[in-house]
């Protein structure tokens, strides 16, 4: 696991945008309370997720309006088809913590 950011840097309802190790990562507070990590490009088209609309725990795609389960990386909405990795996220002493093996097996 690998330490990205303070639980303070990401609101609920917010998303922010890091760079692992050269991977594009979203790290996501969603409205339910829970962190998530995604990879932060949507797979319909190369824009980054993490400048996207959070609903519930979906991330909306700003520029087509592509939907995707944060928890499964399964998109929910056209255009999109192809899912987005997701990253197991782990919040320890107040700190985000993401591993870089997505827990849904999809790989970019």
């Amino acid at each position: 696991m690998i330490r990205i950011c303070s639980t303070e840097d990401v609101p609920k309802g917010t998303a922010i945008s890091a760079d692992v190790d050269g991977t594009p990562i979203a790290v996501v507070h969603g409205e339910d309370g829970t962190f998530y990590a995604a990879y932060d490009e949507c797979s319909h088209a190369a824009v980054a997720l993490s400048e996207g609309e959070i609903e519930g725990c979906t991330l909306e795609c700003w520029l087509h309006g592509s939907r995707f389960d944060l928890r499964t990386g399964e998109p929910t909405g056209l255009p999109a088809t192809e899912p987005v990795p997701v990253y197991p996220v782990e919040v320890r002493d107040g700190d985000i913590y993401v591993s870089l093996t997505p827990s849904n097996g999809v790989t970019r």
